[in-house]
């Protein structure tokens, strides 16, 4: 019998995540196609014309903001449904709503940018299931020795779509079909493979017929009952008062603040201050991202085949990696003499931090097991935060893009949070089941219980 049924899951699942990623930054690549679409003019008047979506800077900026907003107020609604119902009709859900809104952009668009920017908040809202169904599949299918390999396929998702969404777009720009049938595609892809998840995909292993026993004892060893249990009570107190939840929380925020900063902001600095011609920015640019990606697969890989090491150590080692010294390489950018050495302190702090799924992330699931969506839930806000606050940072310190001094303060200011972060997290990092674990809907009813008890003896 085939035991090996949970990647089957976790590839499903891992397309499910590329098509909300991809979706939603589909736009990233089109803004360039749209504005070339002579047959879509309209009327200022005084018989004067101008292409229809010729955004201003502003314009894009409400695009692009309005994902944000839509993900962080999709964050814990969408988690909540997942502790109500499971992952399996939410994600369904979340799938259908960012599919219908890509497929209706082209045509909201030319309606008017408000409603363009409406669809814009609805793929955002969608895409914030993405790091909550993580936490689910990792806590249901992941057996404990497999933790970070999981984890590291899973969190890809962006990096794929990054590497998939901008060639696939290219085609159909410079196709006749033209830029609308981007989104078109994009759309149906995504109802295919959410269709795949509905089928296949069930929130108790146990339960489904493709498991064999054999596979079900993989999945299930080292758990407890109420890891394999799956019970809609979620202790959010104790999980919010945590000093390692917290922490790992902090190294979560300050290492995507970074890395959305060397993203999105990387081709801008190569170009505009380290003199590189655009040609040359196009491929430096990706050299980060695609190491990144790498780095992310191998270190689930590593993490969980390293078992002479104690989870902690292993902790502590890719932690170090990717938060610390990725950290200290974004700080020495501004400083570096040459632009060789910047673009390789770039490039290397982009990389490390790939290797985050054997630090924080791995310590997130073992820590809080069967309580980890929650926790990787709000990692996810954390990243709508951090999409903020990065923007917010280089406006406040970078307003002129020329001016190296300005960079200095952007790169050194996030290295040293981040420097900070990762030494916090020598004090927290456990590989063992938190207190709050222990804690389920039985005991939690029972301590109330007795406390009533107590309160009427006296």
């Amino acid at each position: 019998m085939f035991d090996n049924f949970r990647f089957v899951i976790l590839s499903i699942g891992l397309l499910c995540l590329t098509s909300l990623a991809c979706n939603y930054s589909l736009i990233n690549f089109t803004f360039i196609c749209m504005t070339q679409d002579s047959e879509d003019l309209i009327d200022i008047g005084n018989g004067t014309t101008r292409q229809r979506y010729s955004y201003t800077q502003t314009e894009k900026s409400a695009l692009h903001w309005a994902v944000a907003i839509g993900t962080l107020t999709g964050t814990f609604p969408v988690n909540w449904s997942y502790v109500r119902w499971g992952a399996r009709v939410p994600f369904f859900l979340a799938g259908i709503l960012s599919a219908i809104s890509t497929a209706l952009s082209p045509l909201a668009a030319h309606f008017s940018l408000h409603s363009f920017i409406f669809l814009r908040f609805l793929q955002g809202v969608a895409y914030s299931a993405d790091f909550a169904a993580v936490g689910v599949i990792v806590v249901r299918w992941a057996p404990l020795t497999q933790t970070a390999i999981f984890i590291s396929f899973l969190t890809t998702f962006s990096s794929i779509a990054s590497m998939v969404t901008n060639p696939v777009a290219g085609a159909f720009c410079t196709s006749s079909l033209g830029w609308r049938w981007a989104y078109y595609t994009f759309a149906a892809f995504t109802v295919l493979i959410f269709s795949l998840w509905l089928a296949f995909y069930n929130d108790d292993p146990q339960k489904h017929r493709a498991v064999s026993d054999r596979e079900l004892e993989r999945i299930q060893e080292g758990k407890t009952q109420a890891h394999i249990e799956r019970d809609r009570f979620v202790p959010y107190k104790a999980i919010c008062s945590s000093p390692v939840i917290l922490v790992i929380w902090l190294n979560a925020f300050t290492e995507l603040v970074g890395y959305i900063i060397m993203l999105t902001y990387g081709p801008t600095y190569i170009y505009k201050v380290l003199g590189y011609s655009i040609e040359q920015t196009s491929y430096l640019s990706t050299i980060g991202a695609t190491m990144h990606f790498v780095f992310k697969m191998s270190s689930g890989l590593l993490s969980d085949l390293l078992s002479f090491i104690s989870e902690k150590n292993k902790m502590m080692f890719f932690n170090t990696l990717a938060v610390g010294v990725s950290g200290i390489m974004c700080s020495l950018v501004g400083f570096m003499p040459t632009a060789y050495l910047a673009l390789l302190m770039m490039t290397i702090s982009s990389s490390l931090s790939g290797l985050n799924v054997g630090g924080f992330y791995k310590c997130a699931t073992l820590h809080s097991r069967q309580y980890a969506h929650f926790v990787l839930a709000t990692v996810q806000f954390s990243k709508c935060i951090a999409l903020i606050v990065g923007p917010l940072t280089v406006a406040i310190f970078a307003s002129d893009e020329k001016d190296p001094s300005g960079w200095i303060i952007v790169f050194l200011f996030n290295g040293v949070v981040m420097i900070i972060a990762n030494i916090l997290f020598y004090f927290t990092a456990t590989g063992e089941a938190a207190s709050f674990t222990e804690i389920t809907r039985v005991t939690n009813n029972e301590q109330k219980e007795s406390g009533i008890r107590l309160k009427e003896l006296s």
